[in-house]
């Protein structure tokens, strides 16, 4: 892994995809302007509703130039990071097909992790495997992905020219062993696009997040949402970027922000031998 610096982007998006760009975009040029070399977005950047996100569904552009009337999206991700010389980790954002161009039926998408290098191409894909089918003590006291999303069915390892990328997404985070694959695989980040509620955020985040990158020797950057979205949604923010050895580098509060932090190859290159769990595991 080689030194890089990288940044999280905290929002507090609404069901209005115009607004969130417009916001995401000025947060991206501010990481930009800090000499961030990858920024992560969150979860539902670009449309976060009490009502799901199929409304804000777009055809996947596979790869190619998006159109700006049909994937408003992917259209402006792919123009912000070749205009700001950035790579671009878009946290989540609703696909109306399949990787592999197929469409998904019955008025549900695919929670798409999309990887745009800095001259806007697309580098890799991940659609979101654990979804959110809980009951949780707040005002909204449920919550059912599964009504509009359909799961994806693969891990995601991402190469960039600084280090590998393990991709997951929101919930994801509670399972352990998808991380141990993803490091497995030779993944050196981790990185979490979230939209956790205050309620499990607050019990859970920071803890869990922590857990990821000590049990696996990574880097971790997570980028939550941050606030009152509607009467029923309030999320916890809180984004953090971790050392391997658990420490925190960077950490947000609630509302809009932007962190930073320069990320170490040797640190990890040193945490990993001198405690090499991968290899020493029996399981």
């Amino acid at each position: 892994m080689k030194d890089i610096c990288v940044a999280a982007v905290q929002m507090v998006s609404g069901d209005r995809v115009s607004d969130n760009l417009a916001r995401a975009y000025a947060l991206l040029k501010q990481a930009s302007e800090r000499g961030a070399q990858l920024v992560l977005l969150p979860e539902n950047f670009a449309h976060l509703s009490d009502h799901g996100s199929y409304s804000a569904a777009e055809p996947y552009a596979a790869g190619g130039a998006a159109d700006a009337s049909l994937q408003p999206v992917q259209h402006a991700l792919q123009n912000w990071a070749a205009e700001l010389g950035i790579w671009i980790v878009a946290g989540a954002t609703p696909l109306l097909e399949r990787p592999d161009g197929s469409a998904i039926a019955e008025k549900r998408s695919r929670s798409a992790c999309l990887v745009y290098d800095d001259t806007g191409a697309l580098r890799a894909r991940y659609d979101k495997l654990h979804l959110f089918d809980v009951e949780v003590e707040d005002a909204a006291g449920s919550y059912r992905e599964s009504a509009s999303i359909e799961p994806g069915e693969e891990t995601k390892v991402a190469s960039t020219p600084w280090a590998k990328l393990g991709l997951s997404i929101c919930f994801d985070l509670r399972f352990p062993e998808l991380y141990r694959q993803l490091a497995a695989a030779a993944a050196e980040i981790f990185l979490v696009p979230a939209a956790f509620t205050h309620t499990t955020g607050q019990a859970h985040w920071l803890t869990l997040l922590r857990a990821r990158a000590i049990e696996n020797g990574c880097y971790v950057i997570a980028a939550n949402q941050g606030g009152q979205h509607s009467p029923k949604r309030h999320t916890w923010g809180h984004s953090v970027i971790i050392d391997p050895w658990g420490d925190v580098l960077a950490e947000a509060g609630l509302g809009e922000a932007v962190i930073t932090a320069t990320l170490d190859g040797q640190k990890l290159a040193k945490v990993r031998r001198n405690m090499p769990l991968l290899s020493m595991r029996k399981l």
